[in-house]
């Protein structure tokens, strides 16, 4: 949504059905779509690998693929300009990181950045509100848009997202965090032309 509101015609690929998602999809392997005919590619590799909770399981990590070097270098083998998105952890070049109290959101949401174009991001704030644990949230405290959250009025609020389910919410980043990227990748072709 994001990259619409920044003014990109939006094209999604994901293997698995994504009947909420609200613009052109294509249903299959992102590593396997010819790039070709884009001007910009946003890409999200699996993260359950490098999330926080998976590292809370004896060997459950393992279970999950690191597409990153693939997606990396499919992107380099492109050449034109990309983003890659990822969890805090995550093997990411050089990434810039991006939290939602630097955009005044309810909800702290790390994430991190690839691109072979520089990034910014904005100074990041202190975390002074504590968050609430997953599914358990209370008043004066940040929601953990994660797990079972809850209540999910208030973590759609939070995020800037309200058409999707709860297991797409809690793997989703805001809005505000791609449109804030992808203006800045326009913002540099606008300079290049």
């Amino acid at each position: 949504m994001g990259l619409h509101q920044a003014g990109y015609s939006v094209v999604g690929v994901d293997n698995i059905s994504q009947p909420y998602y609200p613009f052109e999809f294509i249903l299959g392997d992102a590593r396997t779509v010819n790039l070709s005919g884009f001007d910009f590619v946003w890409a999200s590799p699996p993260c359950q690998r490098y999330s926080r909770m998976t590292g809370c399981r004896s060997n459950l990590r393992d279970k999950y693929p690191n597409l990153i070097p693939e997606i990396r270098e499919k992107l380099k083998q492109w050449g034109g300009e990309w983003i890659i998105e990822n969890v805090v952890g995550a093997p990411l070049e050089n990434p810039i990181m991006l939290c939602g109290a630097m955009f005044g959101l309810l909800t702290y949401r790390h994430r991190i950045f690839e691109s072979n174009v520089p990034l910014s991001a904005p100074q990041h704030p202190e975390h002074r509100i504590p968050t609430s644990k997953a599914g358990h949230w209370r008043p004066g405290t940040f929601i953990s848009v994660a797990g079972n959250c809850a209540p999910m009025a208030l973590a759609r609020e939070a995020m800037g997202i309200d058409w999707t389910t709860r297991s797409e919410l809690v793997e989703a980043i805001p809005p505000v965090f791609s449109k804030y990227l992808a203006n800045q990748i326009l913002y540099r072709e606008a300079a290049i032309s």
